[in-house]
């Protein structure tokens, strides 16, 4: 099939354009390249140097003629999304009416979204299941579920096909990708970085929370567990699959002390960390249902143990700093 993988030199995009490359595809990689990098696209990708804003090259990118599209192009970091709310809504939101309007225009090839546990908020149970109250608590949450709005209307009024892929905390890294993140704002690659003495220390936000240490608990999914469930996804709309949301996690939660000691612990690297403030908008436990997933797609996270989540980002960042 020909994929066009839009925000496909991210930290996400790079290993889902490999994982559609692995079996055969030919992909194509759209990207703005403000926070993707090339060094981390399959040599076999097509490189389409494009902004999601820029109406004419996306008209022209989407004239290739598509068997599928998958949308990963987005600012996503919650708490610079409650400071900076514009930048968020013209990037996701209008960003991705660009991007459907350029697909309307091009025969309309299916479409996978990469939506966000951000837009259930704080949960009223547990696991999160797609039927869970959407009450998101920061702004990035907001945009993406107002993107899923959007995308139920388009189907309603322009039979548009697409599946909705709602990630929970994506980590990790496939041995192939070798930059790291710019300007990380997860938790994880903060550690390393950490760890690996590019930053001073890490700031936990708020260990007063309702859990069993006082900090967020969060469920972490490797990212090559993740870009498999995109082929899967993608598989599903080919064969006929109805328009679906779907969520995807480990089922199971590591609080944000937990993945810090585990840190220090697999790196052996004693990095200072202090307790802050909690940030606004961040829920208490976000963990999943994939219930769906694993029945519509046949999809389950193999790769997401914490051991798993560390040990394959430290061989990314163990080498790039003082240490």
């Amino acid at each position: 099939m020909k994929i066009l993988v839009v925000g496909g030199a991210g930290y996400i995009g790079s290993h889902v354009s490999y994982a559609f490359a692995d079996r055969g595809d030919e992909v194509a990689i759209l990207d703005n390249f403000r926070s993707g990098n090339r060094n981390n696209c399959p040599k076999s990708a097509r490189i389409i140097e494009c902004d999601i804003m820029d109406r004419p090259r996306l008209d022209e990118a989407l004239s290739a003629g598509w068997d599928a599209v998958v949308h990963l192009a987005a600012l996503k970091a919650a708490g610079e999304s409650m400071k900076n709310p514009a930048d968020y809504a013209l990037n996701n939101i209008s960003g991705t009416i660009n991007l459907l309007s350029s697909m309307l225009r091009a025969n309309s090839p299916p479409l996978l979204f990469s939506s966000s546990a951000a837009i259930f908020g704080e949960p009223i149970c547990l696991p999160i299941d797609e039927d869970h109250p959407k009450q998101p608590r920061n702004f990035y949450g907001f945009t993406k579920l107002e993107i899923e709005n959007l995308l139920d209307w388009y189907a309603a009024l322009k039979g548009f096909r697409w599946v909705s892929l709602r990630y929970f905390n994506a980590a990790g890294y496939d041995g192939r990708i070798s930059e790291p993140e710019k300007e990380p704002q997860n938790l994880l690659p903060i550690l390393m970085e950490a760890a690996a003495g590019m930053r001073e220390g890490v700031t936990i936000y708020g260990d007063d929370y309702d859990t069993s240490d006082g900090t967020c608990v969060r469920d972490y999914i490797h990212v090559s567990d993740l870009a498999d469930a995109h082929v899967l996804g993608i598989d599903y709309l080919v064969r006929g699959g109805a328009n679906v949301k779907v969520n995807l996690g480990s089922e199971s939660g590591i609080s944000v002390a937990h993945m810090v000691r585990e840190a220090i612990r697999i790196t052996g690297v004693e990095f200072p960390y202090s307790v802050g403030q909690r940030r606004p908008g961040d829920p208490a436990i976000l963990i999943a249902s994939s219930t769906l997933a694993k029945r519509l797609f046949g999809w389950k996270a193999r790769q997401s143990s914490a051991e798993d989540l560390i040990g394959s980002t430290w061989r990314v960042y163990r080498n790039r700093g003082r240490r």
